[in-house]
């Protein structure tokens, strides 16, 4: 692990639980300094941060809905208080809402739309502006952009756009050695995926896979690590299907 002195600063959002909890531990296993960014579960982020301190790693919680601008201002500026700046920033931080396009209602959409992409488009502007040179940014989108399954229209196209935003911000950052990058993992047994869901259900998406199985919250984490890491310098302006084999 690098010295703190050394340590590159990672900021995640959405870290407090599931993927972004195991992105915040392998990261800071890595030696990145780790942000922990959340937006309601105060305790989980805080307990997270203690639990990478006494692994001998660095740690800070951040409260911020990625949704609200300003609050992503605030989150960056605190981090650059700590640390002096931003070298990595992973945006985790999502909601799904399943339902068929028939049946989505406005909230519904105007909630994923908030966190999914205004809450991707936030971090990344200020990343933009703000992400020391040589720095990496590791967007999430789904691979049911891939897939198109049913009932996941407006998420699946919040992600998609995802993609886009990733694709575009790699060649804007020309001139500054800075990735711009997404992974879109297949189905992952996380509450976020799992509620909901019946046995038979979750039984027959693990197997939708040559590797029948669900990824797990490290599956994902180890792509981001390499994508953050020096292994992954050459990688850009892609998304990467972590999701083995289904599509």
């Amino acid at each position: 692990m690098a010295s703190n002195k050394d340590s590159k600063v990672a900021l995640v959002t959405g870290a407090s639980r599931g993927i972004g909890a195991a992105v915040a531990r392998r990261l800071a296993r890595d030696g990145f300094t780790v942000v922990v960014n959340y937006s309601g579960s105060a305790a989980a982020a805080e307990d997270l941060a203690r639990e990478i301190e006494q692994a001998g790693g660095r740690a800070l919680t951040a409260k911020a809905d990625v949704s609200d601008a300003e609050a992503v201002r605030r989150m960056f500026d605190a981090a650059e208080g700590a640390f002096g700046g931003v070298d990595v920033l992973v945006n985790n931080a999502g909601i799904m809402m399943l339902s068929p396009l028939a049946e989505a209602d406005d909230e519904n959409f105007g909630r994923q739309i908030g966190v999914n992409l205004k809450g991707t488009f936030n971090t990344l502007r200020e990343a933009a502006r703000r992400l020391r040179d040589g720095g990496r940014v590791i967007n999430f989108s789904t691979s049911v952009v891939g897939l198109k399954l049913e009932n996941y229209g407006v998420y699946a196209a919040t992600k998609a756009a995802v993609e886009t935003l990733t694709a575009i911000m790699a060649k804007e950052m020309r001139g500054r050695n800075i990735t711009v990058n997404a992974i879109a993992p297949g189905p992952v047994a996380t509450d976020l995926f799992l509620n909901g869901k019946t046995e038979e259900l979750i039984s027959r998406m693990a197997k939708m896979n040559p590797l029948e199985r669900l990824g797990s919250p490290e599956d994902i984490a180890s792509a981001v690590a390499f994508l953050a890491g020096p292994d992954g310098g050459w990688i850009n302006g892609q998304t990467l299907r972590a999701n083995g084999g289904v599509i």
